[in-house]
């Protein structure tokens, strides 16, 4: 698959060279369009007229827009003076629903500068091929309920890289990357999100060398119904997750309903959702103070999830791997699990483990919690582990099966048995 792609990118970039006249500069690009502050009404109108093969530098110093639009071009690049120096800045927005737009672009770039404050998302990337978002800075100073959903956000996209940026405030995610196809998510920030970063319904995804803190939740892998597509094969490997133990400020709606990121619980270091095939390791999941890495079904948060089934959504996570991590929490939960829905479940099951075994004196929530959710719900197998759930992790209080779907019910027994779950 990567060489596939290596080769793919290659036939792309020559393609966009062959479909455009006229000579190129040493950069590859043959328009060059450069402006400073004080031309944003210039620069808003460019972005509306770009040819194909366009290079837009913006110069040092603060930019006021309202929204900007790029759409239905070839091998873009947006430049600034460096990511502290160049700043794009909505907070007079009065339309749009984003604060930079980019839809249908094949071939697209933004390096170098900061965007902020907008009403709706910070950058939405749409429907584009050949993403690259490098050195970008997307942040909301005030992190609440009326900050936009996504700071970084590549949707329906191919071939996405997210590198060397920072994202701050989202009521969602700072860093998200949905419905699309071969993503890299690498020597980024997350800090002061609902979730630090999320990966839904994306495929052959890698997540690595990033530090997520300060955030509701470290990292997201879900798999959600009613999308265009199904994620699945991602590996997120030598991240830094810490410290995310703030309460949950999504919006009500979309980004709090029945299937939304309201669902992540304050101090959640992963949660995986409803995803397939997905590899965890070798990450330092530290002090996220309730569940280092949650493993759950659709069915955890919707006893109706079969009847969402198709060929873009299957409801039970399979084929997940959990090896080489290093993990740590802290004495106790962090304040905000206590008024927050799935946080209450996270408080129940600590508390049910400890009634039943006086020998843990109190221990905390083991690091990983499984919902214990299989597909035996719907094949009416009996299998120990039809899932193949693979974890390979030497921590003492290493794991709960936490027994989902008997959840209130007098037969409700959480069990720490990881033995039917470690690696063959």
């Amino acid at each position: 698959m990567r060489i596939y792609n290596v080769i793919l990118a290659g036939m792309v970039a020559a393609s966009l060279h062959a479909c455009t006249n006229g000579p190129t500069n040493s950069d590859g690009y043959i328009n060059h369009l450069s402006f400073g502050p004080g031309e944003e009404t210039k620069i808003a109108e460019a972005l509306l007229t770009l040819k194909d093969s366009s290079k837009v530098e913006l110069k040092e110093g603060t930019y006021h827009f309202d929204n900007l639009s790029i759409a239905q071009l070839k091998h873009i690049l947006i430049k600034g003076a460096g990511a502290e120096k160049t700043i794009l800045d909505f907070s007079a927005q009065s339309q749009g629903g984003e604060g930079l737009r980019v839809t249908d672009v094949l071939g697209f770039t933004i390096d170098g500068l900061t965007l902020q404050e907008s009403k709706g998302d910070l950058i939405k990337i749409n429907k584009s091929e050949d993403v690259v978002v490098s050195n970008v800075r997307a942040i909301w100073q005030k992190a609440d309920s009326a900050s936009g959903g996504y700071a970084i956000y590549p949707v329906l996209c191919k071939r996405v890289l997210v590198e060397n940026c920072y994202a701050q405030g989202a009521s969602d995610a700072g860093i998200y990357v949905g419905q699309s196809d071969s993503a890299i998510v690498r020597n980024c920030k997350a800090y002061k999100n609902v979730a630090g970063c999320e990966i839904e319904n994306t495929s052959n995804a890698k997540v690595y060398d990033n530090e997520f803190w300060g955030n509701t939740a470290g990292f997201l892998i879900f798999d959600l119904p009613d999308l265009s597509k199904r994620g699945g094969h991602v590996e997120a490997y030598n991240n830094y997750m810490h410290d995310n133990n703030e309460r949950n400020f999504a919006k009500s709606g979309s980004f709090g309903s029945t299937w939304g990121v309201g669902n992540a619980a304050p101090g959640s270091g992963i949660i995986v959702l409803a995803a397939s095939d997905i590899n965890l390791h070798h990450n330092k999941i530290i002090n996220n103070n309730s569940a280092a890495i949650a493993v759950v079904s659709g069915f955890f948060i919707d006893e109706k999830a079969a009847e969402k089934m198709n060929d873009h959504y299957f409801p039970i996570p399979r084929n997940i791997k959990i090896h080489d991590n290093e993990m740590q929490v802290a004495d106790s939960f962090p304040t905000a699990v206590y008024a927050h829905h799935t946080g209450k479940v996270l408080v129940g099951i600590e508390q049910m483990l400890n009634a039943q075994d006086p020998s843990r004196k109190n221990a905390r929530l083991p690091f990983i919690t499984w919902d214990g959710i299989t597909t035996n719900i719907l094949t009416g197998g009996k299998g120990v582990n039809p899932d193949s759930l693979c974890i390979s992790q030497q921590q003492p209080n290493l794991f709960v099966n936490a027994d989902a779907l008997n959840i209130g019910k007098p037969s409700w027994k959480p069990t720490t048995d990881v033995t039917p779950y470690v690696c063959k």
